[in-house]
């Protein structure tokens, strides 16, 4: 178990407000700071409408928001928190200002996460007080749902503080993927660009909607990834022998010109098309509908994989 009991979360918006809900879920004392008074009610409207999801996954009988703060003052969101958990927007300037203030408010040995999805926590860091307490905790959307986090550390980051926040998400039920070296976008994000890229070459030249991009995925090799990864899908694609076998059959594709990773130019036509497709999809459902359907299928989901997943990972 975890030593730390309180944490401070910095700015309410969909990723903050997400490790907000789960931090209470886990009878954590939460502090969130933002600047406008009003967001408040934003966090508790989205506690609200999350809860009936967040209570199944984690068998929980009811919620105590006796344990939430709101303030707007960040010296007095800081000041009692074991550990921090910034969430602001993905801007150098930004954070590596705001990465000051914390370690001047915060207490000396309290440990300091940003919820970055691509920046290097050395260059975050680097006005920051005790920067070996800094690393990036980054989560996925819904982080209240969702158990990956993935710990990046900075070049001055100590080992100790890598451990203390390894087990600190882990008492939260989430499962760190620890990398080994800072690198922009980390490991899953610049999977999911790859993908992110293709598609969008994909949809440009007129071989696909956003729909049929989707299926393609959601029907196929989705469907394989929520229980195990690239490659170990890949793995079983070779036959008796594995890896092995794939790697003489497929390998020889990876000279061919099937992909193209560089961007295309994000065009106004190109923009048309995701922003009607995706439109076209939803079919007049809001965010928060879909959002509610995608929450229920995710706790079925990660119940129904728990069954398996101890058979390929003991």
């Amino acid at each position: 178990m975890s030593q730390f009991k309180k944490v401070a979360v910095i700015g309410t918006g969909v990723i903050g407000t997400g490790w907000i809900i789960r931090f209470l879920a886990h009878n954590k004392t939460v502090y969130a700071f933002d600047k406008d008074i009003k967001l408040k009610k934003n966090v508790l409207k989205e506690i609200k409408r999350t809860w009936p999801s967040v209570k199944k996954l984690f068998n929980k009988k009811k919620l105590n928001l006796n344990n939430f703060y709101f303030f707007t003052s960040l010296e007095q969101t800081l000041k009692n928190a074991d550990f921090v958990q910034e969430c602001a927007s993905e801007n150098y300037a930004l954070k590596t200002k705001l990465m000051n203030l914390i370690g001047k408010y915060a207490k000396s040995n309290a440990i300091i996460s940003s919820s970055s999805s691509g920046l290097l926590p050395t260059k975050i860091y680097s006005k920051c007080k005790n920067p070996e307490r800094g690393i990036i905790g980054h989560p996925f959307n819904p982080v209240y749902l969702l158990p990956a986090v993935e710990i990046v550390p900075g070049k001055k980051t100590s080992k100790k503080n890598i451990n203390l926040a390894k087990n600190f998400y882990k008492s939260i039920s989430m499962n760190p993927i620890m990398v080994k070296n800072e690198l922009p976008g980390y490991l899953s994000d610049r999977l999911q660009e790859a993908l992110w890229r293709e598609g969008l070459h994909i949809i440009n030249e007129g071989y696909a909607t956003t729909e049929e991009l989707d299926r393609a995925i959601e029907d196929g090799p989705g469907l394989r990834w929520s229980l195990m990864g690239t490659f170990l899908t890949f793995h079983l694609a070779g036959g008796k022998t594995g890896m092995k076998h794939m790697l003489e059959q497929f390998g020889p594709a990876l000279k061919l010109p099937w992909t193209k990773l560089k961007a295309p130019k994000l065009s106004k036509k190109l923009s048309s098309k995701l922003i009607s497709g995706t439109a076209k999809q939803t079919k007049g459902k809001s965010v928060a509908m879909i959002s509610n359907i995608r929450d229920q299928y995710l706790v079925d989901l990660q119940k129904l994989r728990k069954k398996y997943e101890s058979k390929i990972r003991r």
